[in-house]
């Protein structure tokens, strides 16, 4: 075993070092800390914003080939009673009414919406799917433009993050 021993005229550190030293192991430290706190804050705000982009992605994939199937007599925009979109349709042999309603339904202690279907055959109510959560209402609007063509517009707000697309959809060829 080797001991270790302070020769004559070896001394140790002096405050000036040790200060140094310090002052450069916290220099090290909040570098750490503010890239670790980056790369949190980061995940939070992509995570957002994939949950709006989704969000926003869904309602398109719903609502466009619901239009596609509906007579444009039988769309309604904004008919009331809660309902954001009526769109109906009838087989091609007159036999069955089909009828698909969206509404804007509220999220508890937020003002942003969930948009929900509901698909009914005849008067009875088959399904009832929530197509979409964190909808603003102020953002999202179907109009008709030019030739019988409509824009859906949908804006999803989650976390800060917005993201909003609007989607051109006609109804099927040679319904009246």
């Amino acid at each position: 075993m080797s001991k270790m021993f302070i020769r004559k005229g070896q001394r140790g550190f002096t405050l000036v070092e040790l200060v140094i030293v310090v002052a450069l192991a916290g220099f090290v430290c909040a570098a750490i800390t503010a890239t670790a706190f980056q790369v949190f804050t980061f995940n939070t705000r992509l995570s957002n914003q994939m949950t709006a982009i989704r969000q926003v992605q869904q309602a398109g994939f719903w609502v466009s080939p619901d239009v596609m199937m509906a007579n444009t007599t039988m769309i309604n925009v904004n008919p009331g009673g809660g309902k954001f979109l009526v769109l109906g349709w009838t087989s091609y042999d007159g036999s069955q009414n089909y009828e698909v309603d969206y509404i804007l339904t509220p999220m508890t202690s937020s003002t942003l919406t969930m948009l929900t279907r509901e698909y009914y055959i005849g008067s009875n109510c088959t399904s009832n799917t929530t197509v979409a959560e964190y909808i603003d209402p102020t953002g999202t609007s179907f109009v008709p433009v030019a030739g019988g063509v409509y824009n859906f517009t949908v804006t999803a707000t989650v976390g800060g993050e917005i993201q909003t697309r609007t989607y051109q959809v006609e109804p099927r060829v040679g319904t009246s």
